[in-house]
Parts: C-alpha cells; sequence; structure tokens
C-alpha cells in the first residue's frame, strides 16, 4: 500500500517529523474493527433481553414477571442467569487479556486481533445457534475470548503506529466504532424484535459481520515497528517505520525505540516490574480511568437502555427506538472526541463531561424518585424529559470518558511494561463491566432511584481526579512519557525522583567501567600474544 501523505506537520513535542499516511489511517481503521465488534455486542444484548421470544426459550420466569400487572417496576428483569447472560463476556475478557497481554508481547500485535476476529466468529456462531442456555453461554465466553483479545492489542497497535500530533485522534477510532457498532446493534434491534421466533437469532448472528472483517482485515495490516523491533526484527522494523511515515527521514524515533527496547530486554517480569514505585503513577492512573469509566453509569444505559424505558411505561418497540437515538447521539459526540481530543487535550474534556453527566444523572434520580413508583408508569412529559437526559449523558461520556479512558492507558506506559500496563486496563474495565452487568438489575430492584445518586457521587470523585492527578498527554511521544509528563507532574513526580535518576546511573557507569576494563583486558591479552609470537620468531 502506497503512503499517501494526508497530513504532515514539521514538528512534535518530541522533534520528530509527524505525517499522517494513508498506510496508518487504513491500518487504524481495519484495527478499530475490534471497537465495532465490541460495540455491537453492547448494544445488542440489552434488546434481545427485551424480546418475548428471548425470554420465553431462555428465561421463562422473566417473562412471567415482565408481563404481570402487579409486578414492582424496579424488580421486573432482577433475575441472576438473565444478568449471566449479559455480564459473562466481561468475565471471560478478563481472563482471557492476560493470555492476549503475552500473545501481544511474543508474537506481535498484528496476530493478537487476528485471534480476536477467530474468538468473535466462534461466539457469533454459538449465540446465534443456541439450543439451551448452557450454549448460549459458552458463546458469551467465546465473545468475551475476543473482547479480551481485541481490546488488549487494537489501542496498542494504533498508538504505536501513529504520529504524536494525531494519535488521539486515530486512537478514538476505536471507540468510535464501538459507538457505531451500539447504534447498528440497536437498529437492528428494533427491525429484528417484530420477526417472531428468529428475530433474537438474527441480531446475534448479525455479528458475524463485524467479526469476518476483523479476522481478513488482521491479515492486510501492517506489525508495528515497536513490536518487530521489539522481538529482535530491527530491520524490518525500520523498513516499516519508512513506509508508515511516508518518509526516509526516521533516523531519530528509530532510534528512540530502539533505545526504549533496548531497556525493555533488560526487564524480565514486565509484571513484577510494573508493582515497582516508579511504575505507580501509570498503574493507579490507568486503574482508576477504567473504574471511573464504569462507574459513569454508562453501561446502565448501553445496556439495558430498553429495558429501563420498558420500566418507565415505553413500549417494547418505543424503548428499542428511543435507544437507537441513544446510540445516534453517541456515535456523533464520540466523533466530535476525534477532532477535539489532539485540540482541546484529555483533560479538558474529561472534566468539562464531569460536570455534564453529574447534572444528568442527579436530576434523572430526582425524576424517578418523584414520579416512578411501583407498580405506576412515569408520565409522558417526564418520560420524555429522561430520554434527553439520556442522550445528554451519552453525549458527554462519548466525547470523553469513553474515548479518552482507553486512550490515556495506550500512550502513558514505557515500552518494558505497555503490554502489562495495559492487561490491568483491559482486565479492569472488564471486570467492573462484568460487576455492572451482573449487579445493576438487582441494585435498581433494591436501591430503586437511588441508583441513580450512587453514580452520581462517583462522578464527583472522578472530577476531583481529573483536576488534581491526572497529567496532560497531548503530543507527546508514547517512549518520552516519563521525562516530559511524569516527572514534571506536582504529586506523581516524587515517584521518578533524582533518587531513581541516580540509581540508574550508577548502573550505567558500573556497566560503562565493566566494558571499558573489559575492552582493557582484551587489548593486553593481544599485545602479550604479539610479544610471545616475535620472541618465537
Amino acid at each position: 500500500m502506497p503512503a499517501v501523505i494526508l497530513a504532515s506537520e514539521d514538528q512534535n513535542h518530541g522533534g520528530f517529523p509527524a505525517k499522517l499516511t494513508m498506510q496508518v489511517l487504513i491500518c487504524s481503521i481495519i484495527a478499530a474493527f475490534g471497537g465495532l465488534m465490541f460495540g455491537y455486542d453492547i448494544g445488542i444484548s440489552g434488546g434481545v433481553t427485551s424480546m418475548d421470544d428471548f425470554l420465553l426459550k431462555f428465561f421463562p420466569d422473566v417473562y412471567v414477571k415482565k408481563h404481570r400487572a402487579k409486578e414492582d417496576n424496579y424488580c421486573k428483569y432482577d433475575n441472576k442467569y438473565l444478568q449471566l447472560f449479559t455480564s459473562s463476556l466481561y468475565l471471560a475478557a478478563i481472563v482471557f487479556s492476560f493470555f492476549a497481554s503475552i500473545v501481544c508481547k511474543k508474537c506481535g500485535r498484528k496476530i493478537t486481533i487476528l485471534l480476536a476476529g477467530l474468538f468473535f466468529l466462534a461466539g457469533v456462531a454459538l449465540c446465534a445457534l443456541a439450543q439451551n442456555l448452557a450454549m448460549l453461554i459458552i458463546g458469551r465466553v467465546c465473545l468475551g475470548a475476543g473482547v479480551g483479545f481485541g481490546n488488549q492489542a487494537v489501542p496498542l497497535f494504533i498508538s504505536e503506529i501513529a504520529p504524536p500530533k494525531y494519535r488521539g485522534g486515530l486512537n478514538i477510532c476505536f471507540q468510535l466504532l464501538i459507538t457505531v457498532g451500539i447504534l447498528v446493534a440497536n437498529v437492528i434491534n428494533y427491525f429484528t424484535s417484530r420477526i417472531s421466533h428468529l428475530g433474537w437469532r438474527i441480531s446475534l448472528g448479525g455479528a458475524a459481520v463485524p467479526a469476518i472483517a476483523l479476522a481478513l482485515g488482521s491479515l492486510l495490516i501492517t506489525e508495528t515497528p515497536t513490536s518487530l523491533i521489539e522481538r529482535g526484527k530491527a530491520e524490518k522494523g525500520l523498513k516499516t517505520l519508512r513506509k508508515i511515515r511516508g518518509t526516509e527521514d526516521v533516523d531519530k524515533e528509530y532510534q528512540a525505540i530502539l533505545h526504549a527496547t533496548e531497556i525493555a530486554k533488560q526487564v524480565k517480569h514486565p509484571f513484577r516490574n510494573l508493582m515497582k514505585r516508579q511504575s505507580r503513577p501509570q498503574l493507579v492512573c490507568t486503574i482508576l480511568l477504567q473504574v471511573f469509566q464504569q462507574l459513569t453509569g454508562i453501561n446502565v444505559i448501553m445496556f439495558y437502555a430498553p429495558v429501563l424505558l420498558q420500566t418507565m411505561g415505553y413500549g417494547s418497540g418505543a424503548s428499542l427506538l428511543s435507544a437507537v437515538v441513544t446510540g445516534t447521539v453517541n456515535v456523533v459526540c464520540t466523533l466530535v472526541a476525534s477532532f477535539g481530543v489532539d485540540f482541546f487535550g484529555r483533560r479538558a474534556l474529561l472534566l468539562e463531561a464531569s460536570i455534564q453527566m453529574l447534572i444528568c444523572q442527579t436530576a434523572m434520580g430526582g425524576i424517578f424518585l418523584v414520579h416512578l413508583k411501583s407498580t405506576n408508569s412515569i408520565p409522558e412529559v417526564y418520560s420524555k424529559i429522561v430520554v434527553a437526559l439520556i442522550s445528554i449523558f451519552t453525549a458527554g461520556f462519548a466525547w470523553s470518558w469513553g474515548p479518552i479512558g482507553w486512550l490515556i492507558p495506550s500512550e502513558i506506559f514505557p515500552i518494558e511494561t505497555r503490554t502489562a500496563g495495559y492487561f490491568f486496563a483491559v482486565s479492569t474495565n472488564m471486570l467492573f463491566t462484568f460487576i455492572i452487568g451482573q449487579f445493576f438489575l438487582s441494585m435498581l430492584c433494591h436501591m430503586k432511584s437511588g441508583t441513580f445518586f450512587f453514580f452520581s457521587g462517583w462522578i464527583i470523585l472522578m472530577g476531583l481526579f481529573t483536576a488534581f492527578l491526572l497529567p496532560e498527554t497531548k503530543g507527546y511521544l508514547i517512549d518520552e512519557m516519563n521525562e516530559k509528563v511524569w516527572k514534571k507532574h506536582w504529586y506523581w513526580k516524587r515517584f521518578l525522583n533524582d533518587k531513581d535518576d541516580y540509581e540508574g546511573t550508577k548502573l550505567e557507569v558500573k556497566a560503562q567501567v565493566v566494558e571499558k576494563v573489559q575492552v582493557e583486558i582484551e587489548e593486553i591479552q593481544e599485545e602479550k600474544e604479539v610479544v610471545k609470537d616475535d620472541h618465537q620468531q
């Protein structure tokens, strides 16, 4: 593929040429199809769990409760097996993301993305053809393996091939296609809900399209230069770097990657290295970003939007249509993030959205508290206000915590702990997605409107975290984050202090001295050999 230059800039923070080529753009889009698959699954789950045919086949008790006239509005869908259908995927993703981190490091980003596509295909087949609950759950576990492999590899892949100036926008392609997947799933659910008996199978089987696209597309993309060099293929890495940058002038960037990989080779146990003091800033920020992303309450909206809207009195078709509206908002506002994240910066978008989401969550909680009792329907005017609040909430999340929550962990770790560090990002995200998916319907049943105030409290905490503890990473090379970002932060710099630098310098000097002594010994031995030969002659 020719490296057509789409945009360029002479310098960035690291002083490297920063060009956006067609090669980088197409590879980023193909890789981001992992996000499309992930998003489709998020959107499809809530839709099929509101379809009567699906409930009758797998969850008959829920079907009976749903249609019981006097059933508590907040408890209609409280069923541990129904929640397991949604959450089992994320529990599997936690386990498989660990194996994916190893494959990603040993075999490369490209093969990890291919495996994600194959796992997705297996999961789609099992779910769409499911004859019983066990088969359905096994299919969800396979989909979880795909999510674990895809979410581990794709953001790292994009971060490593993208020029620093465009890294944020390109990485958000992953989140953008997640939102597109959610929207497509909502549209499909709206139409398949009218098809008796086969509607839910069509919805679940539709995931085959992005799964095939990801599997085939992974054969076309190029491996990242960092991964090639890290695995001892330096010459191929240099050639790939020139190809994706569209210029021969890559020596400085190549040397930076080479230097980073040489350091990484000295780290035999990256997971153990993550536990050291100097890795604490990146690790803590990564984990908290994932925890906070889920505790915004967004997956309550994405998983259970149709269920939530039916609880408010909407019919099945109307609730699915409302979910389509919020899905459209999600896509449009993620596009805003694609262009805004490298202009406004990460922190500004996160702070603004925290305020926006807090207002929406507390307003929804207030409306439910006052107007939705155990067995009534919420007044129509307030139902429309709630749909509007869900859309505004979704907009705030879509241009901030959604994409940036994945972006920052992919760009802040040094190469020696990058795949291990990103494993913590993926596994933490999946763990809290599992917790929310498994327990939200029970929370709604027991806490009722208090559920929304619960999430509001977490939004306050994440706003404070962003304001005081999260540094700006816009525009910096991922291999210079320690020097340019963390060592200059008012709090985190104490974890990368002069003592650490001093110890590192001592080791470096010691190595240089040892090397010099070895050279001198070899020279002396050579001189002795020459003298010995002369004497013999």
